[in-house]
């Protein structure tokens, strides 16, 4: 699957180590993608990387790779910084809490990027299904964002801090992109607990964009080709960045004497569901293609529901197999039993990931 014929040579070295740094969302490394629109966005920001940061290119070839660029920015934290102060933030929204004071339920604000931002309106949806009081405490969204980038934004524009000074979350959501470790976590944490000592963070990790490819012509229709063997190999790649969430998500418990931030594995959920696929084995899917609505790799609403379930698993710690078929998914073939099969892969994602909080009974 990581097939060099399309890409530049360069770029494509280590191949493998695209899914960790690509991951996770979309826009990462932010720099110069508009001033580079013709080339593929991680083409574009390592050459503007190399030309920041020269003595990056340990093996002096003229091209910097990914892993060149992330392990120069391990041992540099201040090209990291650089970087971030020359991305900027991007654009933002935000929705404040929708309940009354008073109203009884688990208030959950979501800080997110688009890969989880339509988590917010998912959720509601499935608590409803399941009984369970859950409350819209707020949301926010900077497309292609680090947690820190949300951290940044001024007060007036910062609808994350507000609602965590005000004390009236119970769970915060956050979503980290490629550049790890990720301060915001941190500092979101650390807030929030100071107004509510019993807040839960919980953090997803999310899928590689264009299946971890950085060359140019990468088509949602190519996933459709993509091998069982071919996927496993991807989620061992993406592994690599997750180690990376996992150790400061560690850390910071080890430093607040308690497990208050915990991992929602998305990307082991999708990949498990593009296995099924892959062989045959999705009810009603046929192309993985269908689980994507664009090239870049954001979900259609069959992914969606996936990681939805993956966030009501580890919020309300309990199992969403089971739970009827939403509306929006109603009319697709055989959706009952893919709903069921969402739901299970879901549910095993979380419970499989030691990190999730939720074990099975």
């Amino acid at each position: 699957m990581f097939d060099t014929r399309q890409n530049h040579p360069h770029t494509m070295k280590h191949a493998l180590l695209i899914l960790p740094l690509a991951a996770l969302v979309p826009g990462a490394f932010q720099l110069i993608a508009q001033v580079a629109a013709k080339k593929s966005g991680i083409e574009a920001r390592l050459e503007q990387a190399l030309r920041m940061f020269p003595d990056a290119d340990t093996d002096k070839d003229g091209a910097l790779s990914i892993n060149e660029a992330l392990a120069y920015v391990e041992k540099h934290p201040e090209a990291r910084d650089k970087f971030m102060a020359r991305a900027g933030s991007g654009k933002s929204s935000s929705k404040p809490a929708s309940f009354a004071p008073g109203a009884e339920g688990t208030k959950v604000f979501v800080c997110a990027h688009s890969y989880m931002i339509y988590t917010a309106d998912w959720l509601p949806q499935i608590a409803q299904a399941a009984g369970v009081a859950h409350l819209k405490a707020g949301q926010q969204m900077i497309g292609g964002s680090r947690v820190q980038q949300h951290w940044d934004l001024p007060d007036e524009r910062n609808q994350a801090k507000k609602a965590l000074q005000e004390g009236i979350v119970d769970v915060l959501t956050l979503s980290p992109n490629l550049l790890m470790p990720d301060e915001g976590i941190d500092r979101f944490t650390r807030l929030g607990l100071e107004k509510n000592p019993e807040l839960r963070v919980l953090v997803q990790a999310s899928w590689a964009p264009r299946d971890g490819k950085a060359g140019a012509g990468f088509a949602n229709a190519m996933r459709d080709s993509v091998t069982a063997e071919e996927i496993d190999s991807m989620l061992e790649a993406h592994n690599g960045w997750l180690g990376l969430l996992e150790k400061q998500v560690a850390g910071l418990n080890s430093e607040l004497g308690r497990p208050s931030v915990r991992i929602i594995p998305a990307s082991a959920a999708l990949h498990s569901l593009r296995r099924h696929v892959a062989e045959g084995r999705a009810p009603g899917v046929s192309k993985q293609s269908e689980l994507f609505r664009d090239d870049h790799g954001h979900p259609s609403d069959i992914t969606a529901l996936l990681v939805s379930y993956c966030h009501f698993a580890c919020i309300y710690q309990r199992t969403p197999v089971g739970l009827p078929v939403p509306e929006k998914l109603s009319a697709r073939p055989q959706s009952s039993d893919l709903v069921r099969l969402l739901q299970q892969i879901a549910w095993d994602a979380v419970t499989a990931h030691p990190m999730s909080g939720v074990k099975k009974a």
